[in-house]
């Protein structure tokens, strides 16, 4: 912010400052408002009562105009008395639409809600579809000291880390987070143009224009993996939703298309392998920098066209034929003899990583390999993984080894981010020694997703949302209130024997509305329908619409 002027007004207190020195010459240049009732210097508690209330009130707005109609709603509450059960009344109800209870130790369970919470703090209020929306910073408004909380920039810890869960259960939020990518398109457009490349190259900060702010150049020029990052956020949100508008009268298109065309301007033709390389990257593990084929950002890339293709062909786009050539010889380095993936060429397992890198194969990206690849990426990973690197790493491991059905070393991994949680309020930080952004929103969407995706066992897909529980002894029971799958609204409730699954709310979309179960094991079709529920024993299966193969 730059300069601020001040008044004090009767009973409150005003304050409104602009940026004077805007992200890019000719960017926007915001102004914020903020109105508040003063807190003094102390409250005395009268000897002849055993309690009493205060309530002190902030409005912040970009404009006078919306403060103060804030600030006036927020006072009128007070003056009837009701400010704090409009505040529970609000939190109740997304609770409602929101829940995981589990059965098992007290601190598992104050963990998983206390990320819940601050997750759904930081999203946009729900019925606020048109109130534009600045994104998700790791850190989201927390202060740490100087360096540490990334001055509230978005970063790949938005897309890939806190965005799942939100999707999970609020779509209309996840919409909102898209369309702050959509907004900074113009942005990422440069940056590509900038350094050489068509298409858009999404920042690796990003801030209110799309344009790179990144302190440190490297970053903002290597990270690249950013674009597939931001790609993936995009297909997901198609899988649980089938919402074509966003893509077709949005912008949701302009951002896939701009992406499939970055990429194929980033590659470069390989004559003596036969196939096309991504070089000078700086992959998820940032100890590591100008590498040749990284392989979570080939692999991201490749995904990013194939989903390119599929909804291009989807909405009857015209596909160039390069996007299909890249996807199908594009690079994703493995190593057939050791029967691993190396991180990049020229890799050597012992070398140390800083945070989860190739286990994202597996997940979020559901890269097809053998099990036993599977396994060997996280044997190789693991141990040379820096122990006080960021939090959100050994949830990735633990979803690794639940795939895997192997329960210790994925409590082993969960254990590991309890040394991030601070107390009193669970509270966490980016690394175990303390040190980092506080707050740290990107370790509790991690550990959320450790839950959903590894306990749950849920992945989504492109016909159907599957799940797989599997979970440690002292879980005895897992409810989870509020996914949301093509509109409609599904509680899961999971025990090792038994699994139930209930439909609270079908889609108003009669195309969307008719769901089933099928089981894994014996193909069994399970219609699904408001209001009721169906149980079986605990196995692997899917929702779908009704009669659509996986």
């Amino acid at each position: 912010m730059g300069r601020w002027k001040r008044f004090r007004l009767e009973f409150k207190s005003y304050l409104y400052g602009k940026t004077l020195v805007p992200e890019v010459e000719g960017g926007p240049q915001p102004t914020v408002h903020m109105i508040w009732t003063p807190v003094p210097q102390s409250v005395t508690l009268p000897g002849d009562q055993k309690e009493q209330r205060w309530e002190f009130l902030t409005a912040l707005a970009e404009s006078e105009e919306v403060v103060q109609k804030t600030f006036c709603e927020g006072m009128s509450l007070i003056g009837s008395g009701s400010l704090y059960l409009s505040h529970t009344q609000a939190w109740a109800a997304l609770w409602d639409g929101c829940c995981v209870d589990v059965d098992g130790p007290l601190p598992f369970s104050q963990a998983i809600y206390g990320c819940l919470y601050y997750l759904l703090s930081a999203i946009p209020p729900l019925g606020s579809a048109n109130v534009p929306f600045s994104g998700i910073s790791p850190g989201g408004l927390s202060n740490g000291t100087s360096g540490e909380d990334y001055w509230g920039h978005v970063f790949w810890d938005q897309d890939t880390w806190i965005y799942p869960n939100i999707l999970l259960f609020y779509p209309e939020a996840a919409c909102a987070i898209l369309k702050y990518r959509i907004q900074t398109l113009e942005g990422a457009l440069h940056n590509a143009r900038e350094q050489g490349y068509k298409g858009a190259k999404f920042p690796w900060e990003s801030a209110a224009t799309g344009r790179e702010v990144c302190p440190e150049k490297i970053y903002g020029d290597e990270e690249i993996h950013i674009n597939g990052d931001v790609m993936l956020a995009f297909e997901q949100y198609f899988c649980i939703t089938q919402d074509l508008k966003l893509f077709q009268q949005e912008g949701g298109w302009d951002v896939v298309q701009a992406i499939a065309q970055y990429w194929c301007s980033r590659v470069v033709w390989n004559s003596e392998e036969g196939n096309y390389h991504i070089v000078g990257v700086m992959p998820p593990d940032e100890y590591h920098c100008t590498v040749d084929n990284s392989v979570y950002t080939n692999a991201v890339a490749q995904r990013s066209l194939k989903f390119a293709i599929d909804l291009g062909s989807q909405l009857h786009f015209v596909v160039p034929g390069e996007w299909k050539e890249i996807m199908k010889k594009l690079k994703v380095p493995l190593d057939k003899s050791r029967c691993y993936h190396p991180e990049y060429d020229g890799y050597c397992p012992g070398e140390p990583v800083k945070q989860a890198d190739v286990v994202l194969l597996g997940f979020p990206l559901m890269y097809p390999m053998d099990p036993e690849v599977r396994r060997n990426d996280l044997e190789i990973y693991e141990p040379v993984t820096d122990p006080q690197g960021p939090a959100m790493t050994w949830s990735m491991f633990a979803i690794g080894w639940l795939e895997l059905k192997e329960i210790k070393r994925a409590q082993q991994q969960i254990n590991k981010c309890f040394s991030n949680i601070t107390e009193p309020f669970k509270i966490w930080v980016e690394n175990s020694d303390g040190s980092g952004a506080v707050n740290f929103l990107t370790g509790m969407g991690g550990f959320l997703q450790a839950i959903f995706f590894g306990y749950a066992g849920f992945r989504i897909s492109r016909s159907c949302l599957k799940f797989d529980p599997v979970y440690p002894d002292d879980i005895k029971q897992l409810n989870i209130t509020g996914i949301c799958y093509l509109g409609s609204k599904l509680n899961f409730t999971l025990t090792k024997e038994k699994t139930t699954i209930k439909m609270t709310k079908s889609s108003p979309d009669l195309h969307l509305s008719v769901l089933e179960v099928v089981l894994a094991r014996t193909g069994e079709h399970l219609s699904l329908k408001e209001g009721q529920s169906v149980s079986f024993f605990t196995t692997a299966g899917w929702v779908q619409k009704e009669s659509v193969l996986p």
